[in-house]
């Protein structure tokens, strides 16, 4: 009997991350306004009755889905961020890691649902508190590099905000500018605006790969 339950818990648990996977999916390849549920389990190989039974409505599953995707990069931040702390490391690393992880779908996905939470408060407070957990991981990044630089800590932080406009406004360009140079050369110009707010210590410029301060 314990076995059979968690078998059916173990199933439970797949077919709710693979409806999960498959929204993230569509609203990345569709978005929000064309995809349905019907779209999201066929994506998923489910029956449409198997995905409102883990899930009564469409903006239920999309919200988990969100919340769910945010809260896998949040843990990879903290994860960064603890590697970050451990060995030290430089500014140069934040931006390039923050245009990687905003890139990899993650701001696309975020434009899609963005609008929908303006309008729609309940579903924009199911999301607040991912958001805020996901603020928290980045936040943890920059504290790892104020710490080693013995930089004020908000002033870090508007370095961090400032970070992250940036790139958000290039990802959002990137849907009618497809020119990697560009945005290449504009990551270059801003980690030049930054080094001068966290020196890296003598001695480190060869193993991050520029020269110190």
């Amino acid at each position: 009997m314990a076995r059979e339950r968690r078998r059916q818990k173990d199933r439970t648990a797949e077919t709710s991350a693979r409806l999960k996977a498959a929204t993230i999916d569509l609203l990345h390849d569709r978005g929000f306004w064309r995809m349905s549920t019907v779209e999201i389990a066929r994506q998923a190989g489910v029956s449409r009755g198997a995905l409102t039974h883990h899930f009564a409505s469409r903006e239920e599953i999309i919200t988990e889905s969100v919340a769910d995707m945010l809260r896998r990069v949040t843990d990879d931040l903290h994860r960064f961020a603890e590697d970050f702390a451990d060995r030290g490391g430089s500014s140069d690393e934040i931006v390039d890691y923050i245009w990687r992880m905003m890139s990899d779908r993650l701001f696309y996905v975020t434009m899609e649902f963005l609008p929908e939470a303006r309008h729609n408060a309940d579903f924009k407070a199911r999301l607040i508190p991912v958001v805020r957990a996901f603020h928290a991981g980045l936040d943890a990044v920059w504290t790892a590099l104020a710490a080693r630089s013995g930089v004020d800590p908000d002033r870090t932080r508007t370095a961090m905000n400032a970070s992250m406009c940036l790139v958000r406004g290039m990802i959002a360009q990137t849907v009618i500018r497809d020119d990697p140079l560009y945005y290449t050369g504009l990551l270059d110009f801003w980690k030049t605006q930054l080094r001068p707010l966290f020196p890296v210590a003598p001695g480190r410029g060869a193993e991050d790969g520029r020269a110190p301060g």
